[in-house]
């Protein structure tokens, strides 16, 4: 199968890897508006050639799209215009309902699946890019009745060789799930990043005594603006909702904090240790 990969960042990048080592890909073609990004691209093998936007979609069998979501809404209506009668096209976007919108009565609809690969890492561009990403993790793909049975059974192809579970969602349901898990924990880290930087202008020794537990917890403000800029931008409303409820959970720490209340503290840890049963299950 051809592939054409728009995007060579980590995820266009890892799922070139994986699906050229699973024998998907016979030739992988790749497109990037970065010129840098491209001959990196190139340089590590990721892809076999790239090409202009304009020379590919008559050539492939596949075509993914690995860019941010904004983009990605102003893209896909003119490539399903442009790609082959036979071509499947899958995004690979973090949030669902604007890219599932922008493509909504398309004559073409049946051949896009709207897909979103959860995996990654805090690390972008092509030299993030790395066998296995993907490995026993989520797959959703959103409205599914609207994708052709050959464009489902192409995209399911793809993520199984990835090592991913696919289930499937509506695309307001995704956006409003993915608010809690992914979006609200990217604001969280961001600004405790920003928080103990800013505290850092004073305090010069801060960092000297930041243990693995900061790291941890700071890991994903190193990720990419460009790409989550507009993430939350298209998810406003779900992550702002998301965001309402975690600082009522912060001013109630704050106030039996300044209570000094160890038992109330004490009651609220104790609740949130139950993330371990939820993650753990299964």
């Amino acid at each position: 199968m051809k592939v054409s990969i728009i995007g060579l960042g980590l995820i266009g990048g890892s799922m070139a890897l994986d699906l050229r080592k699973k024998g998907v890909a016979t030739e992988i073609l790749g497109i990037d508006r970065n010129e840098e990004n491209a001959k990196k691209a190139l340089e590590l093998k990721l892809v076999d050639k790239i090409v202009s936007e304009n020379d590919f979609l008559g050539q492939s069998d596949l075509v993914i799209v690995a860019i941010p979501v904004n983009a990605a809404c102003a893209l896909l209506p003119f490539m399903l215009e442009s790609v082959g009668p036979n071509t499947v096209v899958i995004d690979t976007g973090s949030t669902k309902n604007s890219i599932c919108k922008s493509v909504s009565g398309h004559p073409r609809r049946s051949q896009f699946v709207a897909a979103h690969p959860i995996a990654g890492t805090e690390f972008s561009g092509p030299a993030a890019a790395f066998y296995g990403l993907f490995d026993n993790k989520t797959n959703i793909i959103c409205e599914r009745d609207k994708s052709s049975e050959d464009a489902l059974s192409v995209a399911e192809r793809v993520f199984k060789a990835l090592g991913m579970n696919t289930i499937f969602m509506e695309p307001e349901d995704h956006d409003k799930h993915v608010a809690y898990v992914s979006h609200l924990s990217h604001v969280s880290s961001f600004l405790l990043g920003q928080t103990v930087l800013d505290i850092e202008k004073d305090e010069k020794n801060i960092f000297d005594l930041a243990g693995s537990g900061f790291a941890s917890t700071v890991r994903l403000a190193k990720s990419s603006p460009d790409m989550w800029a507009p993430i939350f931008e298209q998810n406003a409303e779900h992550l702002s909702q998301a965001l309402l409820e975690y600082i009522m959970h912060l001013q109630k720490f704050q106030y039996y904090l300044q209570k000094r209340d160890t038992k109330e503290l004490h009651k609220i840890m104790t609740k949130a240790n139950d993330i371990k049963r939820v993650l753990n299950r299964g």
